[in-house]
């Protein structure tokens, strides 16, 4: 299993966004922090903003900032919101794929529970369990 580019740079957006809360950061800060691009960030930070994960601010002043509590935002949700439902094999996608042995076959089963417990990993941890006292991650993304 391997979680997508943006699920990634998502997390690491708001893991920013948490150390620096209380103030509107700005999407270049980001980008240079996770040393990634601007323009794939700026997709990523729609889909937090549409999510309810984040507030923009347009104009000169602008940027973005966390819209709650980094204790109530979960890894898991925000990997959900963007990874959405997960077909580790083609049998589990919604159709069931082609595979000639699905009538019988408990493997999407077993594959299945992982993927519950992968996920109930994830939702033991929030923004804020990610961030608050991590000296180290805190030094790397804290805007002077």
């Amino acid at each position: 299993m391997r979680l997508t580019v943006r699920t990634n740079l998502a997390l690491r957006a708001l893991m920013f966004c948490a150390v620096n809360n209380g103030r509107t950061v700005r999407k270049a800060e980001i980008a240079e922090a996770c040393a990634v691009s601007e323009n794939h960030l700026a997709q990523v930070i729609h889909k937090l903003a549409q999510a309810g994960y984040v507030t923009t601010v347009r104009g000169r002043t602008g940027g973005l900032h966390l819209r709650g509590d980094p204790a109530d935002v979960g890894v898991g949700e925000v990997v959900r919101s963007f990874e959405g439902c997960l077909a580790l094999t083609e049998c589990m996608e919604p159709d069931r794929g082609s595979c000639p042995l699905r009538e019988s076959c408990v493997l999407k089963d077993v594959f299945f529970d992982a993927q519950e417990a992968f996920y109930s990993a994830l939702d033991k941890w929030s923004l804020a369990d990610l961030v608050d006292n991590n000296e180290g991650l805190i030094r790397l993304l804290k805007v002077a």
